[in-house]
């Protein structure tokens, strides 16, 4: 009984040790200005990897993409919310078309929209989403990325 205590003990220990360093690493992405964000399939093969900036803040999340010239491919933004909700996402001041991958809380992609470049009023392209990553348009469908795969991601400092 004494030895089984002590794998819980040290069982808990090193989840309490893993979840602090996710909370000092940012957790969320709450403290993070670039992000490294990987697709994989369900049999853990990579997909494809973006370098992306991270919008963390109400601000950050409703300016986005907005006027700005180009997205790079390999790179694009992710959107990053407290908690999954639905959310619906607009095409406003980007000039250039792009994907919104819908990502849930359980790190799998919910939806993929592959949206145009638009004028007033906008389409509200919509999904359930933890997190929401913006690339350059046909860059899932290049890679095979689709609904049911999964995202992660690893933050940079600010």
């Amino acid at each position: 009984m004494r030895s089984r205590s002590g794998v819980v003990a040290v069982v808990v220990g090193c989840a309490l040790v893993a979840v602090g360093v996710w909370w000092v690493g940012g957790g969320f992405g709450g403290d993070a200005e670039n992000a490294t964000v990987t697709v994989s399939d369900a049999n853990g093969t990579t997909l494809g990897v973006v370098s992306a900036r991270v919008a963390d803040t109400p601000q950050e999340r409703y300016r986005g993409l907005s006027n700005t010239a180009s997205l790079e491919n390999g790179s694009g933004m992710w959107f990053v919310f407290e908690e999954e909700a639905s959310r619906a996402f607009v095409m406003r001041d980007v000039n250039y078309p792009l994907d919104i991958v819908f990502v849930g809380a359980d790190g799998r992609i919910t939806v993929i929209h592959h949206a145009a470049t638009e004028e007033p009023p906008y389409e509200k392209y919509r999904g359930r989403a933890k997190w929401v990553l913006e690339v350059p348009r046909g860059w899932a469908s290049a890679r095979g990325v689709d609904a049911g795969d999964r995202v992660t991601a690893i933050y940079g400092p600010r």
